[in-house]
């Protein structure tokens, strides 16, 4: 039988006639859905499997070797998540992929590991922008930006290396209760208030 939170509901048909009564059904049945982003996040990870996009492996196994390079190499758990979900938006969003990777962690993240997630696009081009017709130095409009030197070495340490067949790979069970700690609960929020 259903828990009755998950029964209860807002009585509006329109935000303007919300309550705190409303508004707070609305919470408790949110409540009982805690967690299951992750999930949904580990479903579509998995939706790289096989698209290899011309590349050496496939585009899960770049994901994870990029996680697993960084994880060896003793980044915190907040960074070696977005190293395993900064390339999710590559078969939903291949014109602006990193955008996917930066709008799902943002809550949860640094504001520079949020950055390096939305500019590696860019900041990757240095790497193959000049066999494709692009400017590989295009990330250069980002010097003097805080965080640039930690994107440049996200990409030349993790990302641009990760393309090894035969490379010794965690699985991705390995991430999902890192993903689970990280994605908790937002360390802060996205909404901000208008400059006074």
């Amino acid at each position: 039988m259903a828990d009755d939170a998950m029964l209860e509901r807002a009585k509006f048909t329109a935000m303007t006639e919300g309550t705190f009564e409303d508004w707070a059904a609305i919470g408790r049945a949110s409540m009982a859905h805690r967690g299951e982003h992750v999930d949904r996040i580990v479903a579509h990870l998995n939706l790289l499997t096989g698209d290899h996009g011309g590349f050496a492996v496939d585009r899960l196994e770049h994901s994870l070797q990029t996680a697993t390079r960084a994880h060896r190499a003793g980044k915190d758990e907040e960074y070696v998540v977005c190293a395993l979900l900064h390339d999710i938006g590559d078969i939903l969003l291949p014109a602006n992929h990193a955008e996917l990777g930066a709008a799902i962690l943002e809550p949860y993240v640094s504001e520079e590991n949020h950055w390096i997630l939305k500019h590696h696009g860019i900041f990757q081009g240095y790497y193959f922008f000049h066999h494709i017709g692009l400017d590989r130095d295009m990330r250069e409009q980002h010097r003097g930006h805080p965080s640039f030197e930690a994107c440049a070495q996200f990409c030349h340490l993790y990302d641009q290396n990760s393309f090894e067949p035969g490379y010794d790979t965690m699985p991705l069970d390995a991430f999902v209760p890192m993903m689970r700690r990280v994605m908790e609960s937002p360390k802060r929020s996205i909404y901000k208030r208008p400059a006074a």
